[in-house]
């Protein structure tokens, strides 16, 4: 049986401090007590090595005849696998015959767990390797490390994921996982190194732009010995040149960040690195259609991308999470600057980039044509998850000469998504961009002028709408008689005299479009029409509002149409109101709220806030509507507009305020205005559903900056003045990607969807004035 004792094995001796990685462990230990072969796969430079002899040190116990180490990756090819391995376990030489049933032989009957690093280059001889000798030893566990699973019946595989960040576990940047790395190798690198809250920041920002890969971190660490920490955030846009600096005696591709994906990139096939390339003009995540569509061709047919990108994804290229009914796939932000350097190589990089254009307009235009149905909510979805596409998409054809009328209609068609999320602000720079380019009077101008119409009504910008107006008139005028073009003028003009409060020419004009919409056949947009009537009948001795109401509620329900629906609901129960049926005005509004998905439609919200704090006025709930008008206010200011331009609803608005006033006093209505403006939006709709007058105390943490990390309160206050990206960066000293992902990360964490609702956040709140960013900052 060889010999072996307790406590014989190979593993080495810790020569740096092992961080983090507590969940990954427990796992590990756990499926290893399960089953017999657990595999740790990831890309290169996310830690498998380490956390592999991590896991083997913790279990040696368990293993009698000992815990073995096999390092394969000085192995040029599978023949000499078994050999090695038996070398490994002190089996004696060749000549002792064949290795492979020495093996077999020496683990029978055996409790020792084979630790194999290193697989993936000699991937089906370790394969077949680890299925004989588990077949042959019932008490062998086998630990490998691959970059792509065995395939060997019975294995788990546990995939290693990057350090964790700030804003995966919580915790502020100086207890991070990744920056609690950086420090420890950077302390190594320089005695004088301490870790403070300033410095935390930056180091944050590196581990972050880094995917938080250990390898990469450690590199950047090292650079310490002759930059500062911000000067290496600043070079990380030149990464492959700047981590360089790693251990002489490590392997040579774990001594600088290209060697370790230059490993990664010969282990795949031709077409796996085609496809590699390929897949780097996707800026973010993306799906199967999309791969299919933008990467066939010209060496890879359709039918081919399916397996590739399986197979990218098994070893450990691409990362893939399933959101929602579909699969999302994306390269990781260091794996995409290496594809972007092959793609711009190949002279491919053009037509893909033509190509991704070409599949998000498309998408784009799918969605507006199946806007009014029962997947609404869906296509809010997926819009909202494909928007760093329509971005880059944007980017690109208004960057291309010759493209402006194409760039009208992409960014014209995107109209529902900004309705869906509020993100009039972005909507109006694309299409203010697109329509500078050019003054022909064409089609896709005049879609281009309607939607920016559309979008600055609902901001309150009144004057700019009714610029627009006239533009479309004129642009109608010279291309002659355009049903199409007519009827969404008027309807233009009907919004617009309806935001402005005056009803008695909004009245006629929407009565105009309604008509022009009901012989197109265009459901939508009747819908929306009558909603709008819904508005500008306020005459309670007048049925017409309710007849308007009634159709848009109909119009959505026969179309399964249900965001609208909510909307149409809002309707009713503002009607109800109108005619003094408060109660039931009421039911209507919350029940509207209460299916309204939050992070598509705050603008909706706001609607719901304001009209139910009406509703409790009327009931003699004076300190309830006042709090639920600071919400409606607050909400307004988040989703981008202000009631101070929205006409429809400004009178009634003022009459409850003026009574709220008599009733309560200056100071109690000032007081519950005001708490109801600190509400999160998630408080505001809980507290606009719930019977109680009194509203709770936006919980600890959950108030003023408290989401946000210093540093992005710093950022949303420099959002709140205007400033681009790049003059964030330049007043931060950072670099402008890092400035970009900030911007993400407080979109992501307040919910919101475009920098005016941040913005208004920023205002609102108080948070981060220039002053305390520029003394932050120094």
């Amino acid at each position: 049986m060889g010999g072996t004792v307790r406590g014989a094995g190979t593993l080495p001796a810790e020569m740096t401090r092992f961080i983090g990685r507590r969940n990954e462990l427990s796992h590990a230990r756990t499926l290893l007590s399960r089953g017999r072969l657990l595999t740790l796969t990831g890309p290169g430079g996310i830690g498998k090595t380490r956390l592999a002899l991590r896991i083997a040190a913790e279990t040696q116990r368990s293993f009698p005849r000992g815990v073995w180490l096999v390092e394969l990756a000085a192995l040029e090819d599978g023949d000499r696998l078994a050999q090695t391995v038996a070398a490994r376990l002190r089996l004696g030489n060749e000549a002792l015959g064949d290795p492979l049933t020495r093996l077999v032989e020496h683990a029978a009957g055996e409790r020792m767990l084979l630790v194999l690093d290193n697989c993936e280059h000699v991937l089906d001889a370790s394969a077949e390797l680890v299925a004989t000798l588990l077949s042959a030893a019932p008490d062998l566990r086998v630990l490998a490390t691959s970059r792509q699973m065995l395939g060997v019946p019975g294995e788990h595989v546990l995939p290693v994921p990057s350090m964790l960040l700030p804003e995966d576990d919580g915790r502020s940047p100086e207890v991070s996982d990744a920056v609690t790395l950086f420090a420890d190798r950077a302390a190594a690198m320089r005695p004088d190194f301490v870790l403070t809250p300033e410095n935390a920041t930056v180091i944050q920002e590196i581990c972050q732009r880094l995917d938080g890969v250990p390898l990469a971190i450690e590199l950047a660490a090292a650079r310490l010995r002759v930059l500062s920490a911000q000067e290496i955030l600043l070079r990380l846009d030149d990464r492959f040149a700047l981590l360089t600096a790693g251990s002489r005696t490590a392997l040579p591709r774990q001594q600088t960040l290209r060697a370790a994906i230059d490993w990664s990139h010969d282990l795949c096939t031709d077409q796996e690195r085609l496809m590699w390339s390929r897949l780097s003009v996707f800026p973010d995540s993306f799906d199967m259609p999309a791969a299919e569509q933008v990467c066939s061709g010209d060496g890879i047919q359709r039918g081919e991308v399916l397996d590739l990108v399986v197979a990218l994804v098994d070893k450990s290229v691409l990362a893939s999470e399933e959101r929602g009914a579909r699969m999302r796939y994306w390269l990781p932000d260091t794996l995409r600057q290496y594809g972007r350097e092959r793609l711009a190589a190949s002279g491919e990089e053009h037509g893909l980039r033509e190509r991704h254009r070409d599949h998000y307009r498309t998408v784009a235009e799918e969605a507006e044509a199946a806007w009014f149905g029962p997947g609404q909510l869906a296509w809010f979805t997926r819009l909202r998850a494909e928007h760093p596409h329509f971005q880059a998409a944007l980017d690109f054809i208004l960057s291309e000469p010759g493209q402006a009328q194409a760039a009208m209609g992409l960014a014209a068609s995107l109209w529902i998504h900004r309705l869906g999320f509020g993100s009039f602000n972005e909507g109006r720079g694309w299409l203010g961009r697109a329509l500078a380019l050019d003054e022909e009077p064409t089609p896709y101008r005049a879609k281009a002028l309607f939607v920016d119409g559309l979008l600055a009504v609902l901001q309150g910008d009144i004057s700019g709408a009714d610029r627009r107006v006239s533009q479309c008139r004129a642009v109608e005028e010279a291309l002659g008689d355009v049903p199409d073009l007519t009827r969404a003028r008027v309807t233009l003009a009907g919004l617009v005299a309806l935001f402005q409060g005056d009803f008695a020419q909004a009245v006629p004009l929407l009565e105009d479009a309604l008509a022009r919409h009901q012989t197109a056949g265009d459901a939508g947009n009747a819908a929306v029409t009558s909603f709008m009537l819904t508005t500008a009948c306020t005459d309670p001795g007048d049925q017409a509002g309710t007849v308007h109401a009634e159709r848009c509620l109909a119009l959505c329900e026969a179309h399964e149409a249900q965001w609208s629906r909510t909307h149409a609901l809002w309707a009713l129960g503002l009607d109800h109101y109108r005619h003094g049926r408060h109660q039931r005005a009421g039911t209507l509004v919350r029940h509207a709220l209460r299916e309204k998905p939050l992070s598509h439609d705050q603008w909706g919200v706001a609607q719901c806030l304001e009209v139910l704090g009406w509703c409790a006025a009327a009931s003699d709930l004076g300190e309830r509507a006042a709090t639920l008008m600071g919400a409606a206010d607050a909400t307004w200011q988040v989703a981008g507009s202000a009631l101070s331009g929205l006409g429809h609803l400004q009178a009634g608005h003022q009459q409850c305020e003026a009574a709220l006033r008599t009733g309560l006093g200056d100071a109690a209505y000032t007081a519950a205005f005001e708490a109801g403006r600190r509400l999160t939006l998630e408080q505001s709709v809980a507290y606009a559903l719930e019977e109680s007058p009194t509203p709770a105390p936006p919980p600890p943490g959950q108030d003023a900056s408290a989401p946000l990390t210093r540093r992005e309160n710093q950022v949303a206050g420099l959002v709140a003045q205007g400033m681009t990206n790049k003059d964030i960066a330049a007043e931060l000293t950072i670099s402008r990607r890092t400035a970009e992902g900030h911007v993400e990360h407080i979109l992501t964490k307040l919910g919101f969807t475009s920098r005016a609702q941040i913005a208004a956040w920023a205002t609102a709140n108080g948070t981060g004035e220039a002053g305390e960013g520029r003394r932050a900052a120094r």
